[in-house]
């Protein structure tokens, strides 16, 4: 995502730098707004991660493939927050704007 131009602020509190930029311990340090919340966790740990995400008023979460939560997902949207869940932003992006082969495929 970063190659087709997205800007990505890692969050992760066991890492100082991810893909070249530096990461974040956790959403509320992120500075300036956030637009998506992309959860790269397991569904059990999504409810942290959605009050973080409405605190910081961001505008989409996105959970990954493998990754729902359903009340968190409502709470979210009630919140006026877009939701999607169990998808890949990548193979999304891929399907609306076919940049080239997924990278994570051999």
């Amino acid at each position: 995502m970063q190659n087709a131009g997205y800007e990505i602020t890692p969050v992760n509190p066991n890492e100082v730098e991810v893909l070249g930029r530096k990461a974040y311990a956790s959403l509320d340090e992120v500075p300036g707004p956030i637009e998506i919340v992309d959860v790269f966790r397991r569904s059990e740990f999504v409810p942290e991660v959605v009050d973080a995400a409405i605190r910081r008023q961001a505008r989409v979460i996105w959970m990954q493939l493998g990754v729902r939560h359903e009340r968190s997902a409502q709470k979210a949207r009630d919140a006026g927050i877009e939701v999607l869940m169990d998808n890949c932003i990548l193979q999304e992006h891929m399907k609306v704007f076919g940049f080239g082969k997924n990278p994570f495929e051999s």
